[in-house]
C-alpha cells in the first residue's frame, strides 16, 4: 500500500514546493518508489523535477476531469547531463500547468468532485511506496482533493510569528476534512524549514512548536541554504543539484525520519 502525504500550508512562501521535490528525491535516494503530484497551477514542482510544464503531453488537469488515467499521464523526473551522475534518484511526476487553474470551475458540477484525485491514485497505488502531493497555498477545491486523497499532512513552516497564525487555520481545516470527508486524515508532522539558529526569534518559535505539538514536530531541521535556493533555476531538486550541500543532507535525514515514523506507526 502506498502512503499518501499532502505537503500543505495555507500560508504562501513557506517552502512547500521546495520541500515536496527535495523530499521526493531524498525518498527515491533511499530506495522508496515515489510519485510526486503537482496540484498547483503554477507548476513549480513540475519544473523543479526537470519536467517542462509547457510541453506536458498530459497533466493532472486531465486526470481530475477523468479524461485520462494517472498511469498514462505520469512521467519520470528528468535530470540533464550536468546532474546525470550514476545513482541519481528519480521519481514519477504527475505534472501541472496553467490549464489546472480552470479545473476549479469545471470540477464544481462533477460527481465526487472532492474525491477525483483519490480515485485516480487508487489505480496506481500498488506501483509506489509513497505519494507526495504539492498543494496550492489556499483552501481550494484542488487542495481539498489532495486532503481527501491523503493519509496525512506534512506541514512545512518557518519559525516566525505569522507562520504560527497560519498554522492555526490549517489545523482547523484538517479537523474539518477529517470530520466530514476523510477519516484517515491526520497531521503527520511539522517540518521546520529555512531555519537559522542564529536568529533568536526562530529558536523561540521552534521551542514553542515543540512545547505545543510535542512529537508531531519532526526532529530534522532544514537549514536556510543557498544551494537549495539555486537548484530550481536548473530544474533540479537540491538533493540532485548538490547532494553534499547541508540542505540536501538535511532532506536525506528527513526522508529517513519520515519512513521510520510511518513504518513504526
Amino acid at each position: 500500500m502506498a502512503y499518501i502525504f499532502c505537503i500543505a500550508n495555507q500560508k504562501g512562501g513557506v517552502g512547500k514546493t521546495t520541500t515536496t521535490i527535495n523530499l521526493a528525491a531524498a525518498l527515491a535516494a533511499i530506495g522508496q518508489r515515489v510519485l510526486m503530484i503537482d496540484l498547483d497551477p503554477q507548476g513549480n514542482a513540475t519544473m523543479g523535477s526537470g519536467v517542462d510544464k509547457r510541453q506536458l503531453a498530459h497533466s493532472v488537469y486531465e486526470v481530475l476531469l477523468g479524461e485520462i488515467g494517472l498511469a498514462q499521464a505520469r512521467t519520470p523526473s528528468v535530470w540533464g547531463e550536468a546532474a546525470a551522475r550514476p545513482g541519481m534518484p528519480t521519481y514519477h511526476v504527475l505534472g501541472a500547468n496553467r490549464d489546472l487553474a480552470g479545473a476549479e470551475v469545471e470540477l464544481v458540477n462533477l460527481e465526487q468532485r472532492e474525491n477525483r484525485l483519490k480515485h485516480a491514485i487508487a489505480e496506481v497505488a500498488a506501483d509506489y511506496d509513497i505519494v507526495l502531493i504539492d498543494c496550492p497555498p489556499s483552501l481550494s477545491l484542488l487542495t481539498l482533493n489532495g486532503l481527501c486523497a491523503a493519509h496525512g499532512v506534512i506541514v512545512p513552516m518557518q519559525c516566525e510569528y505569522f507562520a504560527l497564525e497560519g498554522l492555526t487555520d490549517l489545523v482547523n481545516t484538517i479537523k474539518q476534512v477529517h470530520a466530514n470527508l476523510n477519516k484517515d486524515l491526520k497531521i503527520i508532522g511539522l517540518l521546520r524549514v529555512m531555519f537559522d539558529p542564529r536568529i533568536t526569534l526562530q529558536q523561540q518559535v521552534s521551542d514553542q512548536l515543540k512545547s505545543h505539538f510535542g512529537d508531531k514536530v519532526f526532529n530534522t531541521l532544514i537549514p536556510r541554504n543557498v544551494r537549495l535556493a539555486e537548484a530550481p533555476s536548473y530544474g533540479l531538486p537540491g538533493v540532485v543539484f548538490d547532494p553534499a550541500a547541508k540542505g540536501s543532507q538535511a532532506f536525506i535525514e528527513f526522508a529517513k525520519e519520515l519512513v521510520n515514523r510511518f513504518q513504526s506507526a
